[in-house]
């Protein structure tokens, strides 16, 4: 490997917790990237003729430490805080924090996290500086993912870190009652961004699975920070059981497989094994499961069945009820009910769904009663939905499988 490539490959696993670490002394996280971006334009400079240090992530962390604290000096004149600065110069740490509160976690890069995901920022912002800082993703590679302009992700990730800083959001973990509302917008963009890559909004492309694997490693960052908090081992177990059937999802030409018909030796064994571990560690915190752990124990029955007829759909259909009442959970329980007790059964659900405001626009509702009135041979109302369905998704693979159904094909 050459110097350049290190100085790459380090910088972009480093990259979060050194961010994390210089937004400590310096209080803003836009600042803190350019300091971190300005260690690595030293790195690129130096490594190839001095050679890549034993420690790089060291390396880089320090030289970042170092131009942080020079920063706060030619910015601060107060005396307090120059002797302040002075005192830790020279081992290139961080100002000691502020009192610790009750429950407090002294950890950096879960400060990134809580800071980058603040509800102070719409959704797509929080998943863009979320990807860009934690995720160590390019504006370029985050917009052919959202299949948006590059222009509007650095618009995006500029105006986030200036609303951080306008807003005065201070780089802490919440604790108290703030913990669980922060920490929930935290698990709401990881979910949003698996979410993405398993079922694309839109493009040709059903699945994208750099995002998944984005949101799996973001997961199981926070579960690493925060083992006994039950929900986020709850996503994490949710994102393992869903990701272990990423290889059957598609056919060779992209081509969507639903679940139905996948094939189910294709699942990866080893990411089944640890959604378990997550889920099994989630319940012996105690307590009520939330909703990621529901949905993970759903997950779980269908990574149990041995084929899609012999799972276990009444409890399914038991877990959907213990969820947050919603019009997609109720349509989701539709399909569970019509598994478990007939098609008859969940029409009569999904038909009282057809007016819902919130369902007007969402194809799933023309798909699932297309499937269903399908089943009860009811073809050319079947044929219908499923074409109301296709002009609605804008997504391309699944328009196409969609209008093959329209056309009674496979």
């Amino acid at each position: 490997m050459t110097a350049g490539n290190a100085v790459e490959t380090v910088f972009r696993i480093e990259s979060a917790r050194i961010i994390a670490g210089v937004t400590r002394i310096v209080r803003d996280v836009g600042i803190a990237e350019e300091i971190a971006q300005d260690a690595l334009v030293a790195a690129l400079e130096q490594w190839p003729e001095a050679g890549v240090p034993d420690n790089p992530g060291a390396w880089l962390m320090v030289t970042a430490k170092r131009r942080a604290i020079d920063l706060v000096r030619r910015r601060e004149t107060y005396a307090r805080k120059l002797a302040e600065v002075g005192r830790t110069l020279e081992e290139t740490s961080p100002p000691p924090p502020e009192p610790a509160g009750p429950g407090d976690i002294d950890d950096d890069l879960l400060r990134l996290i809580f800071t980058a995901c603040h509800p102070v920022l719409s959704a797509e912002a929080r998943i863009a500086l979320t990807l860009r800082l934690l995720g160590g993703l390019t504006t370029d590679e985050i917009a052919r993912a959202y299949l948006v302009p590059e222009a509007t992700v650095a618009q995006r990730i500029v105006r986030a870190k200036r609303k951080l800083a306008a807003a005065g959001v201070p780089f802490e973990v919440p604790y108290g009652e703030e913990r669980g509302q922060r920490l929930a917008s935290v698990l709401e963009v990881i979910y949003l961004v698996f979410n993405e890559g398993y079922s694309a909004t839109a493009g040709g492309d059903w699945i994208r699975p750099a995002l998944c694997e984005d949101a799996v490693r973001l997961a199981r960052v926070l579960a690493g920070l925060m083992p006994k908090e039950g929900e986020v081992l709850g996503l994490v177990a949710l994102l393992e059981l869903q990701a272990s059937r990423m290889g059957a999802r598609t056919k060779a030409d992209g081509t969507p497989v639903l679940l139905a018909d996948q094939n189910r030796g294709r699942w990866d064994r080893l990411l089944m094994r640890r959604g378990f571990a997550a889920l099994l560690g989630a319940g012996e915190l105690g307590g009520a499961p939330g909703p990621y752990a529901i949905q993970a124990a759903i997950a779980a029955c269908h990574a149990r069945a041995a084929s899609w007829e012999e799972t276990d759909w009444v409890r399914i259909a038991a877990l959907y009820a213990m969820l947050p009442p919603s019009p997609v959970v109720e349509l989701n329980r539709a399909v569970a009910v019509a598994m478990a007790h007939g098609p008859e059964a969940g029409l009569r659900i999904v038909d009282a769904l057809v007016d819902e405001p919130a369902l007007a626009g969402y194809h799933l509702l023309p798909s699932v009663r297309g499937d269903l009135l399908e089943k009860l041979g009811r073809t050319a109302e079947a044929r219908a939905e499923f074409e109301r369905a296709a002009a609605l998704t804008r997504n391309e693979a699944e328009r196409a499988l969609l209008m093959r159904r329209v056309t009674g094909g496979a």
